[in-house]
């Protein structure tokens, strides 16, 4: 019995868990991963999503113009060529406008005339000078031009700006086509050069 005590002592225990660590532990080989090394491509992957996701919004609002159609195809029909005549005549016509998510219906006018036996004018009433509404034939003391109250604005038949008056180029102009006796606006108006 002191024999078996002996072999069972507290150094035979010793190596016997030693042995049983040994086996236990791991060895390791070249598919495996070092801590460091699962941190280092975790905070990688981590690092790339959140560029992404940061990098993703800024090239769709870049690429976003690229991909529009462009506004050549957007025309307003506005009213038969038939009733166009040399005294301009004022129009409103309605233009779909997009802002973000939100599509409204927005008015517009237009003062339409003929200029010469060819042209068609489609002028803003926006003045060029600080916004405010001109009118055709608005002011008793200034006949057939285009008038605005506000700073004593003045245009000419064609929109073209009166020098020596508040403001300093001529009313915008709407791109016009004529298709099947329709005369067609842009549905923005464009500055135009001038006095």
């Amino acid at each position: 019995m002191s024999e078996e005590k002996k072999n069972n002592g507290p150094s035979e225990n010793a190596e016997g868990l030693h042995e049983e660590v040994e086996e236990e532990v791991v060895n390791p080989t070249k598919n495996s991963v070092s801590r460091r090394q699962f941190l280092n491509y975790t905070l990688t992957g981590v690092g790339g999503f959140m560029g992404a996701a940061m990098v993703a919004p800024m090239l769709g609002f870049a690429v976003d113009p690229l991909l529009q159609a462009e506004s050549g195809g957007d025309f307003i029909s506005v009213m038969s060529v038939d009733d166009i005549t040399e005294t301009p005549q004022k129009k409103e016509f309605q233009v779909d406008q997009k802002d973000g998510w939100y599509e409204t219906k927005v008015t517009r006018v237009a003062w339409i005339f003929r200029s010469g036996e060819d042209e068609i004018l489609a002028l803003s009433p926006v003045c060029t000078h600080l916004g405010c509404t001109v009118g055709w034939d608005s002011n008793p003391e200034y006949e057939n031009e285009f008038f605005c109250p506000c700073h004593n604005g003045r245009y000419d038949e064609k929109g073209v700006n009166i020098p020596g008056t508040p403001p300093t180029a001529p009313l915008p102009a709407y791109e016009t086509r004529v298709q099947d006796g329709t005369l067609f606006l842009s549905p923005r108006a464009q500055a135009r050069g001038g006095a």
